[in-house]
């Protein structure tokens, strides 16, 4: 049971607490009156603020409706004034360009454009919205006019400033094309930048506005004809050049120009000069031998004025390519693209068929020379030949993209040279075989044939285009391997040829030798012929082509020519055998001769004497052109003839065979050595 004390203050206690409660839910109810109070304030006032912005909405709403109808009518206004200008301005066109179109584009040709750029608007105006307006024929025909003009400004501006490229540029162009800082230094320029700018301008207007491909027409007529006179003059150049001075104009000697650059000297392709120099050389050792006569026409005389026609071809071809990448590149700024084959097709038409006319003349030449056996004509083919083969990559891709007869034509005239070429060279080696014996053109005194000279001098005019005349020689191959010859392949026809035409020409040599009725300048005629061939192949490269088919050609020659010296030298056994030990009469010294022994003395000295006198007297017109060789015969004979002779003389010369005997002892063996030793001297 709990004291009456802690009873009493445990209700205290709780009356305390509840007391508290009572006041706290006395606050609460107090504040959530007035929250009350407060919420139904706001709501009051919301309610105000709700109507009050309906009645705003209510009087703004129509007047923001007025305002958008006066923004689009006011607008609708300006569009239409705008519209209305606009229109207006195609009605004042005319008036407004009219003068500019009447006085052309020669100076203004922006403003030309921009007066053609009115019009053009104003047209396509018309035509849209009125087809029927007096206006729409008026512009037309200023439209018309006004491309006329720039039509005929085109034309005037490619013909008053299209000019000829002179030939000393082309030549420095040519001989500096593997030069590339030359090329850089002095490019083409067929157009001043200044026109060429406006001659692009213009033909892209004509092109995009005008509908007109005229100009295209009017481009490559007068394009051709610069191209066509370009190369003609770097032609005619030459021919005045070579006229005047005999050589051809270099840019690498005298005469500097300002505009012109340095360059290094032409390269000249191998023309017979090179042979004939090398024939000259041959000459001056004691080789020439042009006395005797042949029914082929020398190579000598003409050699200057082909080799001017050959260079002045070849640097026209050359000249042509070059002009033509030129002419492409111009081409390509001025004509639209999908016209650009076609006419650059028609530009280089001229120029192409005149180089290819020329061509085939000199094919037709080289024909007419064949039939007369003029072998120096057909050798202008070579050189020729070799270049435009070295000039075809060029060429191919120049022409790429013509048409078909265009990218034809070089090939063609390549086949035409390559078939008279090797109609030439068969032809050639026919004629060394059958040239004719005739008695008054064999030299008289035994020196080297023309036909061997001429032979020789055309065989070395083929080193220096073995490749073309081996490749002339496979095109007329039958075999399936001749349509993919290697270098190899053609080097063995060529060799095999080489020696062909020198075993006909020996065979020739041979029955020529037989005219003489002289077996011994027969000898000196084959052993002059063949000792002049012998050095011809070493002094050359003739050597190792002739090695290629035949490794023993070399030493058949030597041997061929010893042969002979052994042939020269029995004719003097008539008069060596009169004083040979073998024929003398046997004697016993201090014997008193009889008359028979002394008889036969005398007549051994006489046969001497008179055979010496007589083959020295003959012999001295024969000619040995060879120094070395002239001087090893006459050395070999006088040791021979000294040592028969003076074996003869001390024998005999102190017996009394004779009362008198300076009558049959004419001659001391040093005298002797004399006489031999101007054999094959005319000049002594």
């Amino acid at each position: 049971m709990i004291p009456p004390q802690e009873a009493s203050a445990r209700r205290r206690e709780i009356e305390d607490k509840l007391k508290q409660e009572e006041e706290t839910l006395s606050f609460i109810r107090d504040s959530l009156e007035k929250s009350d109070q407060l919420t139904k304030n706001m709501v009051s006032i919301l309610s105000s603020f709700e109507s009050r912005l309906m009645k705003l909405e209510n009087s703004i709403i129509p007047v923001h409706k007025q305002t958008e109808t006066l923004q689009r009518l006011q607008e609708n206004v300006e569009k239409t004034l705008s519209c209305l200008d606009h229109v207006i301005s195609y009605y004042h066109v005319a008036s407004d360009t009219e003068k500019i179109i009447r006085e052309g584009p020669t100076g203004r040709l922006e403003e030309y454009l921009g007066s053609m750029a009115k019009i053009q608007k104003a047209v396509e105006y018309f035509q849209d919205n009125s087809p029927d307006s007096p206006e729409l024929n008026k512009v037309k025909l200023l439209f018309e006019r006004g491309k006329e003009s720039l039509e005929s400004e085109f034309r005037s501006l490619m013909t008053r400033h299209s000019k000829v490229v002179s030939p000393v540029l082309l030549v420095d162009l040519i001989s500096g094309e593997d030069d590339l800082e030359v090329q850089e230094e002095a490019p083409l320029e067929h157009l001043p930048e200044s026109v060429l700018q406006d001659v692009i301008r213009i033909s892209r207007w004509l092109v995009e506005y005008g509908r007109n491909q005229d100009f295209m027409n009017v481009y490559y007529q007068i394009r051709s004809s610069q191209l066509d006179r370009s190369i003609k003059g770097l032609k005619e150049h030459f021919r005045k050049s070579s006229s005047s001075s005999g050589v051809p104009y270099s840019p690498a000697v005298p005469n500097k120009r300002k505009d012109t650059p340095t360059k290094k000297p032409v390269k000249r392709p191998g023309t017979i000069r090179k042979a004939q120099n090398l024939l000259k050389q041959y000459s001056q050792h004691g080789l020439d031998g042009k006395k005797g006569g042949s029914n082929l026409i020398p190579l000598e005389g003409r050699d200057d004025m082909l080799d001017v026609e050959t260079d002045a071809y070849i640097h026209c071809v050359s000249a042509f390519v070059k002009l033509a990448q030129s002419e492409y590149q111009l081409l390509t700024d001025v004509i639209p693209e999908h016209h650009q084959k076609k006419t650059f097709d028609s530009l280089i038409q001229d120029a192409l068929d005149g180089l290819m006319l020329e061509g085939e003349n000199i094919v037709a030449a080289a024909r007419k020379a064949i039939i007369r056996h003029d072998f120096s004509a057909v050798l202008t083919v070579f050189p020729i030949l070799r270049h435009l083969k070295q000039t075809k990559p060029e060429f191919d891709q120049v022409l790429q993209g013509t048409a078909a007869g265009t990218k034809n034509k070089l090939p063609g005239l390549i086949t035409a040279m390559e078939t008279v070429g090797a109609k030439a060279l068969e032809d050639f080696a026919d004629n060394i075989k059958n040239d004719p014996d005739k008695e008054y053109n064999m030299p008289k005194d035994g020196t080297v044939h023309e036909l061997t000279s001429n032979a020789i001098l055309f065989l070395q005019q083929l080193l220096d285009f073995q490749e073309t005349a081996g490749a002339m020689l496979a095109s007329q191959e039958t075999s399936s391997s001749a349509t993919s010859y290697s270098s190899e392949f053609s080097k063995r026809l060529l060799s095999t040829y080489i020696c062909k035409v020198l075993g006909n020409l020996q065979l020739n040599l041979l029955s020529k030798s037989k005219v003489y009725e002289d077996p011994a300048l027969s000898a000196i005629f084959l052993h002059n012929n063949y000792n002049y061939i012998l050095k011809a192949l070493e002094k050359s490269e003739l050597i190792q082509l002739v090695a290629v088919t035949q490794k023993t050609a070399e030493r058949s020659y030597r041997e061929h020519v010893e042969q002979q010296i052994q042939t020269y030298q029995r004719s003097w056994l008539k008069v060596t055998d009169y004083i040979a030990e073998k024929n003398l009469p046997v004697f016993q010294p201090g014997v008193k001769l009889r008359d028979k022994e002394r008889q036969m003395i005398k007549e051994r000295f006489k046969g001497f004497n008179d055979g010496l006198e007589e083959l020295c007297k003959i012999q001295k017109a024969w000619a040995i052109p060879d120094t070395e060789q002239r001087d090893k015969i006459r050395q070999a004979q006088k040791n021979i003839v000294k040592e028969t002779y003076g074996a003869f003389l001390h024998r005999y010369g102190s017996v009394p065979f004779t009362k008198n005997p300076e009558k049959y002892i004419k001659y001391r063996v040093e005298q002797v050595g004399d006489m031999i030793d101007r054999l094959f001297d005319t000049s002594a």
